[in-house]
This record gives C-alpha cells, sequence and structure tokens, in this order.
C-alpha cells in the first residue's frame, strides 16, 4: 500500500501569516514551487498561498503585494491528509474538493510533514488512472465552499 508520505515532498515550510505576498513569490521563485503552506506564529496551519492567490486576489485586485500578507489569503479550513493515508485517500480528497495541492500532516502531532502536488500524483499513477484524477480535480463546477470550509 503507497502511503501519503511515500509521494509526498518532505520537509514542506510554511510562510508565516504576517509575511508579505512579495515575500512569499521570492520564496516560490527560490524553491520553484507554486504554493506554499500559510501558518501561524504556533505552527497551526493556516492556508495555502498560491502564485496563482498572489495574482488573482491581490495583484488583480489592485492590491499591493509588499502590503498585503499571506494571512490575508488564508480563508477556511485546508484541507489535509496525513502521513499514513493510503494513496486512494489522497486522490478522493483532492478529487472531491477539486484542488492541486494538499499538506500532509503528522499523527498525532498534527505538524505539517509534507505537501502533495499534482505532479506527485502524476508520477505514481496508472495513466487511466491519472486521466480520471485530472478530470476530476479541473471539473468545471468548482466544490461548494461549505465543503471546503468542513
Amino acid at each position: 500500500m503507497t502511503r501519503a508520505s511515500d509521494i509526498m515532498h518532505q520537509g514542506a515550510e510554511c510562510i508565516r501569516e504576517h509575511e508579505t505576498l512579495a515575500a512569499a513569490a521570492r520564496i516560490m521563485r527560490e524553491r520553484h514551487v507554486g504554493a506554499l503552506p500559510i501558518c501561524g506564529e504556533d505552527d497551526k496551519l493556516l492556508g495555502i498561498v498560491t502564485d496563482r492567490d498572489i495574482v488573482l486576489r491581490c495583484v488583480a485586485e489592485g492590491g499591493d503585494p509588499a502590503e498585503m500578507t499571506a494571512g490575508d489569503l488564508a480563508l477556511g479550513r485546508p484541507m489535509t491528509v496525513e502521513a499514513d493515508e493510503d494513496c486512494e485517500q489522497v486522490l478522493r480528497v483532492m478529487e472531491q474538493y477539486q484542488v492541486r495541492r494538499l499538506p500532509v500532516i503528522s499523527h498525532p502531532e498534527h505538524k505539517l510533514v509534507g505537501m502533495i502536488s499534482e505532479a506527485d500524483i502524476a508520477r505514481g499513477l496508472p495513466q487511466a488512472r491519472l486521466a480520471e484524477f485530472v478530470t476530476a480535480v479541473c471539473a468545471e463546477e468548482p466544490p461548494k465552499k461549505e465543503a471546503l470550509q468542513g
């Protein structure tokens, strides 16, 4: 059985909620990633900020990435999976909530230990299952907001 910990990128590092989106963008560029988990000072996972969020929810709305913080974009409770979850459960969560990146937490500490992206999924799936996954995640009808805030 393949687990979330087998396919995740280990050592995901949070951006703090008070750090600016400009800082988030620099970190994404340096690490060659498109998303960062957002954590509070207590290391509690508050959300995820993506490069797309910075463009659409800050820049396109006239915001200043040097002023707006990562915490400003942290809405609702982020979907997560535990490190020992079966990969089929990881796929179900990503498909159901149409998320392309998923934080992985340890149990019982509930600390962030990694991130799973579409690319991580694609490396291990048979082609037919990959097509099914991409179709579900990229479906035109987004999930209901209530489901995301769980």
